[in-house]
């Protein structure tokens, strides 16, 4: 299995200068059957829905995964969490709540957190 790439994105600028996002993105390259340590990911940001989606898309490939796909879109936070079988998204008003509903969406203590953030 080839590792995946993580990457981390605090902020990508598409919102407009001098305002903040509106949405944030989570897009993985998750194979079942991979540790949760291997899936690649990318947190995006943007002023709607779907500029969120393409910069998560985005970061996600830019770091060499190539079957990244959108798996959950938030306004305040978001969350994923797998395991070698399973996988689970949450969002939320805190990144403790959406951690929470994503381990409990994936359904096994095997369950890791693999990428969450809040937006501003």
């Amino acid at each position: 299995m080839q590792l995946k790439t993580f990457v981390f994105a605090a902020f990508v600028a598409v919102a407009p200068l001098g305002g903040a996002w509106a949405e944030g993105a989570i897009a993985v390259d998750d194979q079942a059957g991979n540790k949760p340590s291997d899936a690649g990911y990318g947190i995006g940001f943007g002023d709607s829905k779907e500029s969120a989606q393409a910069a998560a898309l985005r970061i996600c490939r830019s770091a060499g995964n190539d079957s990244c796909k959108v798996v959950v879109w938030f306004e305040n936070c978001g969350a994923y969490a797998s395991s070698a079988e399973k996988y689970g998204i949450g969002w939320g008003e805190s990144e403790e709540i959406a951690k929470s509903k994503a381990l409990e969406t994936c359904g096994n203590s095997n369950c890791r957190i693999v990428a969450s953030e809040c937006g501003d």
